[in-house]
């Protein structure tokens, strides 16, 4: 998955404008990458739920990371994050409509979150702790005319962060580096706190081929404790992925410090180049005629087991909204006799 920027560059913004994906270009390092933050979009992706604190930051990373690969598709369709683990935090998806529709939902168990919150160094577990183990897919739906890609890594205790890097690694070989972080504001006078959240994801892309050396995969098979020989990295890929690293947190998710100045920040010396920003909205892609649609499509027997009091409700786990229909209202198509003769 790779950044495509827009031919015009902008030049460095005084203050931080949040919502938004900016694209860059450091032309003396071979890498591109994107920017994003997040502020009121995440908030309203956030306040369908009553989700803990530990769940927001989670999510919040999880919403980061989905807009930056989402949002490099130059083409109609979505982008849907996925993880189904043994973990407090059990699901989180994550779904991304080109160009710039996000919704998201978590579901968690309240009794292990709360023990494992006590438990954490300073009330804060990781997303590693979180998520536990099971295993992260990264889905491209192109629409009905074109197949599905996905693309799925294991989680080992790890987090997003370090998925995203396995999945570029075994999927794409494209030296990736991919930084998030999430933050809550706190207000004074009582007022609700809002949430914040930043990432970067840089990549190694050169010109000139045979600068990318493929990693060499596990096979498998081979005896406990085998070594696989490490490739040797590009001096520009290995300086790129220094900077990244020097990011702190804060840097991220800072509303006095623009992207255009962060990435000035790392990249001046080697000449960095930023592309016009992208919105981000949060948007629910739930109707009621989709409702409707998927409702027919289930069997006699499914819509039946789904009636009370003469009544169908189906409530969208994104948003929460419900929809209600009279069972009359969605009977679906007619199933054939068993003993009818096909025509």
């Amino acid at each position: 998955m790779t950044t495509h920027p827009d031919t015009h560059s902008r030049s460095p913004a005084a203050l931080a404008v949040d919502d938004l994906v900016t694209p860059f270009h450091v032309d003396g390092l071979d890498v591109r990458g994107r920017v994003v933050r997040l502020g009121t979009t995440l908030d309203a992706v956030l306040a369908h739920h009553a989700y803990p604190p530990a769940v927001k930051r989670l999510l919040g990373e999880a919403v980061a990371l989905t807009v930056l690969l989402g949002s490099t598709l130059k083409i109609s369709g979505r982008f849907i994050l996925q993880t189904r683990t043994d973990g407090p935090v059990d699901l989180l998806v994550v779904d991304f409509t080109a160009p710039r529709d996000v919704r998201a939902y978590a579901r968690f168990d309240a009794e292990r979150l709360a023990a494992l919150v006590e438990s954490a160094p300073g009330g804060r577990p990781d997303s590693g702790a979180l998520l536990g183990r099971g295993h992260l897919a990264m889905t491209i739906d192109q629409g009905l005319s074109v197949n599905r890609y996905q693309g799925v890594v294991a989680l080992e205790g790890g987090g997003l962060e370090d998925a995203a890097h396995q999945y570029f690694t075994q999927s794409e070989q494209i030296p990736t580096r991919v930084r998030l972080a999430v933050a809550e504001e706190l207000h004074s006078g009582g007022a609700a706190s809002s949430w914040r959240a930043g990432g970067m994801m840089v990549q190694f892309l050169p010109t000139e081929g045979g600068r990318v050396r493929p990693v060499d995969l596990h096979p498998g098979d081979a005896p406990e404790g085998t070594e696989l020989p490490e490739p040797e990295e590009d001096d520009a890929w290995l300086e790129a992925r220094s900077l990244v690293g020097t990011l702190e947190d804060i840097e991220l998710v800072d509303d006095d410090l623009s992207s255009e100045r962060l990435l000035f920040r790392l990249f001046h010396d080697r000449g960095v180049r930023v592309f016009e920003a992208e919105s981000v909205v949060a948007k629910c892609s739930c109707s009621r005629e989709r409702v409707t649609g998927v409702l027919a499509s289930f069997s006699r027997e499914e819509r039946e087991s789904l009636i009370e009091d003469g009544k169908i409700t189906v409530t969208c786990e994104f948003c929460g909204r419900s929809y209600g229909f009279e069972a009359t209202e969605v009977a679906g198509p007619e199933e054939p006799d068993a003993e009818a003769t096909p025509a």
